[in-house]
């Protein structure tokens, strides 16, 4: 089956790059477990703004806070948010789980703020199933309600709906990673522009991909030659390991189709070869051939610290020079990419691959692979009705197009719209423009974690028992073995 085409109405290709379609989102959140409440009292929210100052407090990260000024700006200019409306970004941890937990504790003491959260598109799902966020079909008019499972990206849609379609979320934008690297350093070692050009769409073997890296970090005498996220924390679970586990044709749950439930009633795949060929790859870019369960045909291109690194770890290195290669975010190619780094020396590629879609066992597995990113603005049901007035105007000015690409040229936020994305005005943004066939390439290739209501329980032991195994605690085998153990206790206790 070719990625185009549908299982159960839909495609991994279909789902993640089709913008709108509600009956697609829809079908995808009756899979996912979601419960059919939500927080707050149902009633519609006043779509005047307040008469009086307010103070909105939103929770966000340290990227927010750091361009609130911009941001507060284009929400002004271009999307009409009222003076007497004061927006305050908090910088909470840049690290997804801790962010989860503090919500989690915030909510179930009923505090009043913040007044709008910045949630994962991968644990919106249990807010919801524990009616922890307010229903925003409920309490939004319709004109915004209507206009995002209309036109926004179907696959963030879903992860912020319930299983009656009601909506809990503003999607904000989506994620989708890529590998940095650096030109000069590759130039060093014979690259040239012939090849940029190439890796810019066309993803290349994990197998060049060692060997490129490893030549140019001997040329170049760099430190470090390729650096990802390899802690026990959820973005291994979600993200760096969907991708080399993805891109070898291995899967959680075997076919896309499975991803999203029913729970208890899907097929375990963790202890396949291909799975276990991931994290064989993964220890050989640590420890090369002295690693016991080494593949052939791949270098030592990564430090022993990759097992410690989140995103902003494992940035800073390359950033500062010390590196040649970099999986992560958009948010760091505007870092990297600017004038004050690495400038147009910054190239960018899709994830590598190592099965293509065709050799995988599965039909939507497989090929370059990036693990769907993205984030939801859900709001507090606990806040007052000033304060929700204006949370109103904030997610009205959040719906200006304008807004939405100057929050990509701002800080690399792909604006959750299919037609915004690679666009002649894309193109002309500032840093970020130059990278937008990539990142479009980034977006058609990627697989969302299995996102349902107990995801947060599984993702903690896939961190861990991966993570054990990239630190030589464990064989690829035993971990996995221990793994599938795991997922299938909590599949039968859901």
């Amino acid at each position: 089956m070719s990625d185009t085409d549908t299982r159960n109405g839909v495609s991994r290709r279909g789902y993640l790059a089709a913008a709108g379609g509600s009956g697609v989102a829809l079908g995808l959140a009756g899979c996912m477990g979601g419960g059919g409440g939500g927080g707050g009292d149902g009633e519609p929210i006043d779509t005047e703004p307040p008469e009086e100052d307010v103070t909105i407090q939103v929770a966000a990260d340290s990227n927010f806070a750091n361009a609130s000024d911009e941001i507060v700006r284009t929400l002004r200019e271009d999307g009409g948010l009222p003076e007497n409306i004061t927006i305050e970004f908090l910088a909470g941890s840049f690290t997804t789980g801790d962010r989860r937990s503090q919500y989690q504790q915030l909510l179930s003491g009923g505090e009043e703020r913040p007044t709008v959260l910045m949630m994962d598109n991968g644990w919106t799902i249990p807010f919801i199933a524990r009616e922890q966020i307010a229903n925003l079909s409920q309490e939004l008019p319709s004109s915004i309600t209507e206009q995002i499972q209309n036109d926004y990206l179907s696959n963030m849609v879903a992860t912020a709906q319930n299983t009656d379609g009601d909506l809990f979320g503003v999607p904000l934008f989506a994620d989708f990673p890529t590998v940095q690297y650096r030109k000069d350093l590759m130039r060093e070692a014979g690259y040239g522009d012939e090849d940029f050009d190439t890796w810019a769409t066309e993803a290349m073997t994990w197998e060049e991909f060692s060997s490129v890296v490893a030549e140019t970090q001997e040329a170049a005498d760099v430190d470090s030659g390729f650096l990802w996220q390899g802690a026990s924390y959820e973005g291994l679970s979600c993200c760096d390991f969907v991708e080399f586990m993805g891109s070898h044709g291995g899967s959680y749950f075997g076919e896309f189709e499975n991803y999203f439930g029913p729970v208890g009633d899907r097929e375990i795949t963790v202890e396949e070869e291909n799975v276990i060929d991931a994290i064989r790859m993964m220890r050989t870019f640590i420890n090369g051939s002295s690693d016991e369960v080494a593949l052939d045909g791949y270098e030592n291109i990564s430090p022993d610290a990759v097992v410690q690194y989140t995103e902003e770890p494992s940035r800073e290195p390359f950033t500062n020079g010390n590196a040649v290669a970099l999986r992560n975010w958009p948010y760091s190619i505007n870092i990297n990419a600017a004038e004050d780094a690495f400038g147009e020396d910054l190239g960018v590629m899709p994830i590598p691959y190592a099965v293509s879609q065709e050799e995988s066992p599965y039909d939507s597995i497989g090929g370059s692979t990036s693990a769907l990113g993205g984030w939801h603005l859900t709001l507090n049901p606990n806040a007052n009705d000033s304060r929700k007035r204006a949370a109103l105007q904030l997610f009205q000015a959040l719906q200006e197009d304008e807004v939405r690409l100057r929050m990509f040229e701002i800080g690399g936020w792909t604006p959750p719209i299919a037609d915004l994305i690679n666009t002649d005005r894309t193109r002309e943004l500032d840093v970020i423009g130059r990278y937008v066939d990539t990142l479009q390439v980034a977006g058609e290739n990627a697989l969302p974690r299995p996102v349902t209501t107990v995801w947060t329980q599984q993702s903690a032991q896939i961190h861990k028992e991966v993570n054990a195994s990239l630190r030589q605690q464990k064989t690829p085998t035993q971990a996995m073995s221990d793994l599938a153990e795991s997922l299938e206790s909590i599949e039968s206790q859901a």
